[in-house]
C-alpha cells in the first residue's frame, strides 16, 4: 500500500529521546467476563480479560506495535484488583502509575469494575452489562496524580483519555481536565475519544450533559477521536460533515478522526475511517466491506492505537488512518477487548490491498 501524501507530523510531537513513555492513557481498567458463544443469562463459566476504552489504546500500542505505554488508573487492592494487574502486565503495559486503594473486603467503600459482555451473532446483537459503581478509579480526585512529574520529569510523547473516564463521576471529569491541561503545558500531544455510554449519564443530564463536558475538555485536546461535538451524542449524521464541522468550530484541533461502520448484522460489519488535518484536508480510508466479526468490542480503540502509532512514527495521516483501519479490523476477529494482532498481521492486511487509503 502506497500511502497518499508525504510523511508529515500534524501534531507537533515531542522527540522520543528524553521521554520515558510513548503514550500514557488515563482510564478505568475493568475485568471482563466473556461467556464465549453463549449468553450471560445462561452461562456456567466465563473467560476473563481486562478492558477499558482508554486502556485498550495503550495495550494495542504496546502489544501490536511495540510502543512504550503506561496506564494511569486506580484499583482496589484485593484479589480481583491483582488479577486485573496481572492481565495488564501480560499485555506489557507499565503499571507503575496505578494507584492502589485499600479494600475493605466487602466492596462497601471501594471496589473494582466488572464488565459482562456477550458477543452477539447474526440477528442477536452484542450485549454488555457493566458493574462499575463506586469503583476505585471513579474516586480519583484532582491532585491525586503528580502530572508535572509524569509529563515534565519522566516525559510522555502522547497522552490519551476520553469520555468514558470523564463520565465516571464528577471528580473524574476534573481529573481529566487537570491531566489534559498539564500534558499540553509540558508539550505532550493530547487525544480524547468522545466515547459515549448512556448508562454512565443516566440521571446526570444524559447526552446534553455529556456534550457540555466534551466541549469543555476539548479545549485542551490536539487530536479528537469520534467526531460530533456539534450535535448530541448518538445523533449520527454524515461522518464527513461531522469531522469538518468539528475542525471548523475548534480551530486549535490538529487532527479529527472517526471510524465509520455499517452494521449488517452482529457477525458482519462494513468498517472504515476518515480523518482531517490542516495539512492534508479530509483523508478517507478504504472501507472493509462485509467484514466477518467475532467480537467487535475494542475495535474503535484499536483504530485509535493504529492511528497514534502511525503519527508517532511520523508516517503521515493517510498512512496512520490505514494502520488504524487494519488494526481495528483485526481486533474484531479475536475475543476480548484487547489486540491479539501483531505488526506483521497489520502490514499483511495492508499489503493485501483490502485496507488501502484513498482520498
Amino acid at each position: 500500500m502506497d500511502p497518499v501524501g508525504g510523511a508529515v507530523d500534524p501534531v507537533g510531537l515531542r522527540p522520543a529521546a528524553g521521554c520515558r513513555h510513548d503514550l500514557v492513557s488515563l482510564g478505568e481498567v475493568m475485568l471482563r467476563f466473556d461467556p464465549g458463544e453463549g449468553r450471560i443469562r445462561t452461562a456456567r463459566r466465563f473467560d476473563v480479560h481486562e478492558g477499558g476504552g482508554e486502556y485498550n489504546v495503550a495495550r494495542g500500542l504496546r502489544r501490536c506495535f511495540g510502543r512504550r505505554t503506561a496506564v494511569v488508573t486506580a484499583l482496589a487492592d484485593d484479589e480481583v484488583g491483582r488479577l486485573v494487574e496481572d492481565l495488564v502486565l501480560t499485555g506489557g503495559v507499565d503499571t507503575s502509575l496505578v494507584r492502589w486503594v485499600p479494600a475493605d473486603g466487602a466492596g462497601r467503600g471501594v471496589r473494582n469494575g466488572l464488565n459482562f459482555v456477550e458477543r452477539g451473532f447474526g440477528v442477536r446483537r452484542s450485549v454488555g452489562v457493566s458493574d462499575r459503581g463506586g469503583t476505585a478509579v471513579s474516586r480519583l480526585q484532582p491532585g491525586d496524580v503528580d502530572w508535572d512529574d509524569l509529563f515534565g520529569v519522566q516525559g510522555v510523547r502522547w497522552f490519551h483519555t476520553g469520555g468514558i473516564f470523564a463520565a465516571l463521576s464528577e471528580s473524574t471529569a476534573e481529573v481529566a481536565a487537570e491531566a489534559l491541561a498539564a500534558a499540553r503545558r509540558h508539550g505532550t500531544t493530547t487525544s480524547y475519544d468522545l466515547n459515549y455510554r448512556p448508562s454512565l449519564w443516566a440521571g446526570r443530564g444524559g447526552a446534553q450533559a455529556a456534550q457540555e463536558l466534551n466541549r469543555r475538555l476539548v479545549e485542551h485536546v490536539d487530536v479528537l477521536v469520534g467526531a460530533g461535538l456539534a450535535g448530541l451524542p448518538g445523533d449520527g449524521g454524515d461522518p464527513r460533515e461531522r469531522v469538518l464541522r468539528d475542525a471548523a468550530d475548534h480551530p486549535h484541533l490538529r487532527v479529527v478522526a472517526t471510524t465509520t461502520r455499517r452494521v449488517v448484522s452482529a457477525s458482519r460489519n462494513d468498517f472504515g475511517a476518515l480523518a482531517w488535518s490542516a495539512a492534508t484536508g479530509l483523508v478517507e480510508g478504504a472501507e472493509l466491506r462485509d467484514l466477518a466479526v467475532l467480537d467487535r468490542i475494542g475495535s474503535g480503540d484499536a483504530f485509535t492505537a493504529g492511528l497514534v502509532h502511525g503519527l508517532l512514527g511520523g508516517e503521515g495521516l493517510p498512512r496512520a488512518v490505514a494502520l488504524g483501519i487494519a488494526h481495528g479490523a483485526l481486533v474484531m476477529t479475536t475475543p476480548g477487548d484487547s489486540s491479539a494482532a501483531s505488526a506483521a498481521d497489520v502490514e499483511a492486511l495492508l499489503a493485501s490491498g483490502d485496507a488501502s487509503v484513498s482520498r
